[in-house]
């Protein structure tokens, strides 16, 4: 099946397509990751910026994002320090993470968004499970929608390889992380094609 037969295919309700621009405001970026291998600790980011542009065929679209990783939040100040050290994602040499796009496909809930991601200086591929949660106008006369996207990276699969073993075995931070992005965007450009 040819790319465009499988694009023409694809319905999202409400879809409206053009340039968005992500709203940091409403916009969460957040992770968990296991300590003491009995728990887990959350954290988010407070400096995202983006930009989707979606195509008049969806699985055309694409997306470009960058997370500010100095704006780190867990809760705690000198844990927030730490991880901004260079035992983790050394901030002054690598403040920025980033992902864009390379395709989109469909799944049977939603859609998955392969891309590059680039983290502590270290480019892998990653792919993102991919919920749109629907469009609408805003009370000031915009256009915004939603979205939200899940996946697990191996931190050291991005040169974080910092061990903290515990007595008996494990280790005091996890190798894997949980993300989870609950995106709002706000629509800067006309819609070139508007679908039931």
């Amino acid at each position: 099946m040819s790319t465009n037969t499988k694009t023409q295919q694809v319905q999202v309700p409400g879809y409206v397509s053009g340039t968005w621009q992500l709203d940091p405001v409403h916009t969460d970026v957040s992770f968990t990751v296991r300590h003491m291998m009995v728990s887990k600790v959350r954290g988010k980011f407070h400096g995202v910026t983006g930009t989707i542009v979606l195509a008049e065929h969806p699985l055309d679209s694409t997306v470009s994002a960058d997370v500010d990783l100095s704006t780190i939040d867990t809760g705690n100040a000198q844990r927030d320090d730490h991880i901004r050290s260079a035992d983790f994602f050394g901030v002054e040499t690598h403040k920025t993470m980033s992902f864009r796009s390379t395709s989109v496909t469909p799944t049977d809930d939603g859609f998955a968004v392969a891309g590059e991601l680039t983290l502590h200086g270290v480019t892998r591929p990653v792919t993102l499970g991919l919920e749109v949660n629907g469009f609408t106008k805003d009370p000031y006369g915009g256009t915004r929608s939603g979205f939200t996207a899940t996946t697990t990276i191996n931190r050291k699969d991005f040169g974080i390889t910092i061990d903290m073993p515990m007595d008996g075995g494990g280790a005091v931070i996890g190798d894997k992380v949980q993300v989870l992005l609950e995106i709002e965007a706000v629509l800067d450009q006309e819609p070139a094609v508007l679908q039931a």
